[in-house]
C-alpha cells in the first residue's frame, strides 16, 4: 500500500504561514501595489473569487495582450509577490522550532517520514528549513537515508551566507535527462515550484495565477512532477493524506477525482472544515438551488476520514485526535 502526502497553505498556517486571503491583505501594503492605483484597484475587484491569484491571472492576461501597456503592472505584482515570499520565509527562519512537544513519536517529522513521498503546492520554504535538511534518516528508523528535490540543483554561491541550507540556497532545474528518482530517498516534490527556484534563464520558478497547467507544461521538471503525481495516486491501493488544501486548484482536483472515481484511491483530509470541505467550496451550496458538484462526489466515494483539528492539538496533547489520524497507515 502506497501512503501520500499532498500539502497547502493551511499547513504552513500551523507556523504562522498566510493563506489566500491574509496574502491579498499583505500586497495591499506593498510599495509596489500603494504606489499603483490600478493593482489595488484589481486586486479589489478579484478579492470575493479568487484573491490575489485571480488578480495575478488578469495581469498576466492583459501583458499577453498589450505588453507595452501592462509590463509595469506585471512587474509591480510580481515583485510584490515575491516580497511576501521573503517575509513570510523569514519569519519561518526566526520561529522558535518546527514541533509542538518532544516525544518522538508525537513528532509532525517522525509524521511526515512515513510517506512514499510528499507532494506541496505551497511555495514556502518551511519544510526545506525544518525537516528536508534534518536528520530523516534517523526520525525514519533508517527508512530513508535523507530527502531531496528530484530534478533540481543548488545553484553554488561561494559569497552567500548560509551555503549548506537548502532553504537559503538558490535552486534551478538540472538537465531534465538526468532527472532520476532515488528509492533510497523520501522525495519532495513542490507542484507549483518554489520561491527560492529559479529557471537556467533566471526567471522566478513559481506557477500562480489562471493557467497553471499552460505555466507547468513549460517547465520540463515541473511537468514531471505532475505526471509522477497522478501515477502516484493511480497506484493499486493508493492512499492519500490532504493537509491544508482547500481544494480549488481544478488539475489537482482533477487528478485527485481520477484517482478516487477511476482507481479507488482513499483519502483523508485535516481542514478546518473537515468532511464538509468539498460541500462548502461548492458555490451553490448556499443558493436557492443547490448544484452538486463532481468533487462532492468524490468525497463521497473516497474519503474515509477527516479531522478538523490545528496540528498544533493533533501532534500536541490531543491524543484522542492524534490516534484517529495515524488510523490512516493502518493496512
Amino acid at each position: 500500500m502506497s501512503r501520500y502526502l499532498l500539502l497547502g497553505a493551511g499547513f504552513s498556517r500551523n507556523w504562522g504561514g498566510w493563506l489566500a486571503a491574509e496574502a491579498f491583505e499583505y500586497l495591499l501594503g506593498c510599495p509596489e501595489v500603494t504606489r499603483n492605483p490600478e493593482l489595488q484597484a484589481l486586486l479589489w475587484r478579484n478579492q470575493p473569487s479568487g484573491g490575489f491569484e485571480n488578480a495575478l491571472a488578469e495581469v498576466q492576461a492583459n501583458f499577453i495582450r498589450a505588453p507595452q501597456e501592462n509590463t509595469a503592472n506585471l512587474q509591480d505584482l510580481q515583485s510584490a509577490v515575491a516580497r511576501m515570499f521573503d517575509d513570510m520565509n523569514r519569519g519561518f527562519f526566526d520561529h522558535n522550532d518546527f514541533e509542538f512537544q518532544q516525544a518522538r513519536e508525537r513528532m509532525v517529522s517522525t509524521f511526515l517520514t512515513k510517506f512514499d513521498a510528499i507532494f506541496t503546492l505551497n511555495q514556502d520554504v518551511l519544510l526545506e528549513h525544518y525537516y528536508i535538511d534534518r536528520y530523516i534518516s534517523l526520525q525514519s528508523d533508517r527508512r530513508w537515508g535523507g530527502s531531496y528535490l528530484p530534478g533540481m540543483r543548488p545553484i553554488h554561491n561561494p559569497n552567500a551566507a548560509n551555503q549548506n541550507s537548502w532553504a537559503h540556497r538558490t535552486w534551478m532545474p538540472a538537465p531534465i535527462d538526468e532527472f532520476r528518482l532515488d528509492p533510497r530517498m523520501q522525495p519532495y516534490f513542490k507542484l507549483h515550484g518554489s520561491s527560492n527556484w529559479q529557471e537556467t534563464y533566471g526567471a522566478p520558478m513559481l506557477i500562480m495565477g489562471g493557467n497553471k497547467m499552460r505555466e507547468i507544461g513549460l517547465s520540463p521538471v515541473l511537468t514531471r512532477y505532475h505526471q509522477i503525481f497522478e501515477d502516484s495516486l493511480c497506484r493499486p491501493e493508493a492512499r492519500l493524506m490532504v493537509i491544508g488544501y482547500g481544494f480549488r486548484d481544478s488539475h489537482i482536483n482533477e487528478v485527485i477525482m481520477r484517482a478516487v472515481n477511476d482507481r479507488g484511491m482513499k483519502m483523508f483530509v485535516i481542514a478546518p472544515e473537515g468532511g464538509d470541505l468539498a460541500r462548502l467550496a461548492n458555490p451553490t451550496h448556499a443558493a436557492a438551488i443547490r448544484v452538486g458538484t463532481n468533487l462532492e462526489e468524490t468525497f463521497v466515494r473516497g474519503l474515509t476520514g477527516a479531522s478538523r483539528r490545528p496540528l498544533r492539538d493533533i501532534f500536541g496533547g490531543d491524543t484522542i485526535e492524534f490516534n484517529k489520524v495515524m488510523r490512516f497507515f493502518e493496512a
